[in-house]
């Protein structure tokens, strides 16, 4: 085929995201305005079939690429986990993995906050592009004819239009209007939001954007006038815009924003509480927001919620307090508010194990919470767990505590020894732990053998 003649995926690509905000130009306009002419129609339909042709063009030229892919046997290193297909863009998530673009930001849109690979929770959502391997693969892909710019042709979704900015703009103008305008604008907002990233790129704009959007739920906030509906739109708006990177810093630092938040924690529906946990953890990737919301008293309502149990909020909200307990002062107000009873309580009863002693773990650190951990009779449980449990990450995190809980309280060895005399559970984890399960594991039973050389001697 002459090189005039090929498929450009570039330009296609290009020319399939004019395609797309014309047609979705054209049906809003058909569905609001009920005076629409025929050609309107057929400018809709001529759109639909010029992005049919693209796709067709498209898909033989990728199939054409994979064909010859196909032919030859891609290195593991150079697929995506997620995909199992030769990476085009890959990226670096905060767990280390690297994934395809495509692939890890549909899991992140899907709401998933963790690594696909390790299952731990991200610190943040950030995807760092991943130079070398991107390097090797175009190598790779040279060296076998392939052409990778054909695999996955990348398309620019964040170009917003006059338009767009116009009606963003009216949006939030409806937003200290009469409340049934309100409540349209909040959910056309929120479906805006949470459809195309160019509008939560609008609000990091717009310095007064935040404020308004909240304008509703800050002048009834004093008052228990608040519509749930509304509410719940609103605060999901507030998640969907919190996903973008830019906006973290930006719509923590609204005065209002944390105290609204935590609000919804408390009185919202289920949906809105969760979403409201959701947003919290979003925004905790940054270390400045995990002290600021700290600080602002938004674990108090999170522990509480937690302690209700709903499980449509549970792990929006285990996320959240593990995300915020980083840095060591949320974890002193994490104790003071009573996590460890909470989530201890909530571990006997096997609910959201894995999550839950991922905080306990990180909790342990202050020693208040292992003196509670001590008086409550953690030990039992969390050896019972180890027992249990076939999750490394699961024993890796009980072996930690008991280690130490037993570095603090010598009284609990006795528990750890009836557990190794009857079970052999440490000596177990000695053999098959994680590196970092072992080497607790290990410590635990020189103290216990230590223990007993002394008593025999006495």
């Amino acid at each position: 085929m002459a090189k005039t003649e090929r498929f450009n995926a570039g330009d296609a690509a290009g020319r399939v995201t004019e395609l797309k905000r014309e047609l979705q130009r054209l049906v809003m306009s058909i569905a609001e305005d009920e005076d629409y002419s025929p050609e309107t129609i057929d400018r809709a339909r001529d759109a639909l079939l010029a992005l049919r042709e693209l796709r067709t063009r498209r898909s033989s030229a990728r199939s054409s690429s994979l064909k010859l892919l196909g032919s030859v046997s891609c290195p593991e290193d150079f697929r995506c986990p997620l995909s199992k297909e030769l990476m085009r863009d890959p990226v670096i998530v905060a767990t280390g993995q690297t994934y395809d673009r495509v692939g890890i930001q549909k899991w992140l849109k899907a709401g998933n906050r963790t690594c696909p690979m390790t299952q731990q929770v991200l610190s943040h959502t950030i995807l760092t592009p991943n130079h070398l391997i991107r390097e090797m693969i175009s190598r790779w892909c040279k060296t076998q004819g392939v052409e990778l710019s054909e695999l996955v042709p990348c398309t620019d979704e964040d170009q917003i239009t006059e338009g767009e900015k116009d009606k963003f703009l009216s949006l939030l103008g409806k937003m200290a209007s009469t409340i049934s305008e309100q409540k349209e604008a909040a959910k056309e907002l929120r479906l805006l939001t949470k459809k195309m990233p160019s509008f939560r790129g609008l609000f990091g704009e717009s310095p007064e954007a935040i404020a308004q959007l909240l304008n509703p739920l800050s002048a009834v906030r004093s008052s228990s006038s608040v519509h749930l509906d509304l509410q719940e739109d609103v605060i999901t708006t507030l998640l969907n815009l919190s996903i973008h990177d830019n906006n973290k810093k930006l719509v923590a630092e609204t005065p209002s924003v944390i105290p609204l938040l935590m609000e919804a924690l408390r009185s919202g529906t289920i949906a809105t509480r969760s979403n409201a946990a959701a947003t919290l953890f979003t925004l905790s990737a940054l270390d400045s927001n995990k002290e600021l919301i700290g600080k602002c008293g938004a674990l108090r309502p999170l522990i509480n919620l937690l302690e209700e149990g709903h499980p449509l909020t549970m792990t929006d909200v285990a996320s959240a307090i593990f995300n915020l307990c980083i840095i060591h002062e949320n974890r002193a107000r994490a104790v003071r508010e009573g996590a460890v009873g909470v989530i201890l309580s909530k571990i006997e009863n096997r609910s959201r194990v894995d999550e839950l002693l991922a905080i306990l773990a990180i909790i342990s650190s202050h020693q208040k919470a292992i003196e509670e951990m001590a008086l409550l009779d953690a030990v039992p449980c969390l050896l019972s767990i180890m027992r249990e449990t076939s999750c490394a990450r699961n024993k890796e995190n009980c072996i930690a505590i008991l280690h130490t809980i037993c570095c603090s309280d010598r009284t609990k060895l006795k528990d750890l020894r009836e557990e190794e005399k009857t079970y052999g559970t440490i000596s177990e984890i000695c053999r098959s732990g994680t590196s970092r399960a072992k080497r607790k594991a290990s410590t635990i039973l020189e103290r216990l053998n230590r223990a007993y050389n002394m008593s025999h001697t006495t």
